[in-house]
């Protein structure tokens, strides 16, 4: 008999972002806006705390939900900049990273062929995640509803589907950018009350928002909402990997034994490091939140003149921008002939589902210089 793996597996692609920036960084002098990666160092007290973490032997296992004095910092946090309350001690599970808090919560609430929700475009994680717990994936294009999903898409789509278990939001989104007013969001919340459904809500990105306040999910809906959020994009600290899922204690036990199954425990230092950041790092957010938009603004104005129609991203650090007419829909040959000819590398928009068809994402989390410089060889090579 021949040895076999999981089979469900094979339902799973290697990450196409990741490929895609592979290629084009073998291109010389391209500059790469492929990758949602903050180009700044994480703040000088973070550092010094993990340096401290270090030389005072922090280097052992620590409670498997994370270190209390990691999640107390989070609730704190939490409850300052967004007036939400968790009790650290029974609903704070601190993640290796927001990808691992994905897969731990729809791990935990999946049962086989129930189906999650997910608005497109999107992450392609949160389709890999449900497929690997052996739920099913329901698309909604929210590409006429400006990337948004509305009350009206919502009721339509559990009309259409049954046994559905689960609606994944993320906002401001990757890789649209986009995210909702509050007026949006308390309406989408109103509708999400209707149903006997979870809401798996990413907010890793919510303290970089331009323009509008960013409002929780778990502040409208909190008996239903998994929040999901982490340090990563807000302190620049991707490579620390640290998350956290936060939700009513009654929601945490399945999924604390997934995590703990997987993870065990994660990493002491990191867990020191993404402390004080929490605690005491708010003014790094404005600086670099304020770099961002600049940048934004950079993109944005260079794109609009060259004949792309953008979306304004109102969060995050992405363009979302479909391309010109006259290069028609095919987003992957846009960006294959851009970084060859013009050496500037983006993500061809159908990754992220439909509705991302002939668009293209571009990250303008790199510095402000090059920012400007990429802009210059797009709208050269457009306008050839």
């Amino acid at each position: 008999m021949a040895l076999t793996t999981n089979q469900q597996l094979e339902k799973i692609v290697p990450s196409k972002i990741r490929e895609m920036d592979e290629i084009f960084r073998s291109v010389e002098g391209c500059i790469m806006m492929t990758m949602g990666e903050p180009d700044f160092g994480m703040p000088e007290n973070v550092k010094e705390a993990a340096i401290a973490a270090i030389q005072s032997d922090q280097s052992h296992y620590s409670h498997s939900m994370g270190t209390g004095e990691a999640r107390e910092a989070v609730a704190a946090f939490m409850k300052k900049r967004h007036g939400l309350d968790f009790d650290p001690e029974t609903e704070i599970i601190m993640t290796t990273g927001a990808t691992e808090a994905i897969y731990s919560a729809l791990f935990g609430i999946l049962n086989p062929g129930e189906k999650v929700i997910v608005p497109s475009p999107y992450f392609p994680l949160y389709k890999q995640a449900t497929t690997t717990a052996y739920g099913e994936t329901i698309e909604v294009d929210t590409s006429e509803t400006g990337f948004l999903m509305t009350p009206e898409l919502l009721h339509q789509t559990m009309a259409e589907n049954e046994n559905v278990k689960a609606i994944v939001l993320n906002f401001p989104s990757n890789p649209t950018g986009v995210t909702y007013t509050k007026e949006e969001l308390t309406a989408l919340a109103e509708a999400i009350k209707q149903y006997e459904m979870f809401v798996i809500s990413d907010e890793i990105y919510s303290e970089l928002t331009y323009g509008v306040e960013h409002v929780s999910m778990a502040k409208l809906l909190p008996e239903q909402t998994i929040l999901i959020n982490g340090a990563s994009k807000s302190f620049a600290m991707t490579g620390w990997r640290v998350g956290f899922i936060a939700a009513k204690k009654q929601w945490i036990p399945p999924i604390f034994k997934v995590h703990q199954t997987v993870v065990t425990t994660g990493v002491t230092v990191s867990y020191a490091a993404a402390a004080e950041a929490f605690r005491n790092s708010e003014a790094d957010i404005e600086r670099m939140r304020e770099a961002y938009e600049v940048r934004r603004n950079i993109c944005l104005a260079a794109l609009q003149d060259a004949g792309f129609s953008v979306p304004e991203p109102k969060g995050a650090f992405y363009v979302f921008a479909r391309i010109p007419e006259k290069f028609g829909t095919d987003d992957l040959t846009f960006c294959q002939i851009l970084a060859k000819e013009a050496r500037v590398g983006m993500i061809p928009g159908s990754i992220f589902g439909p509705g991302g068809e002939g668009y293209v994402r571009m990250s303008f989390a790199l510095a402000t210089d090059l920012v400007t410089e990429a802009m210059r060889r797009v709208s050269m090579f457009v306008g050839k």
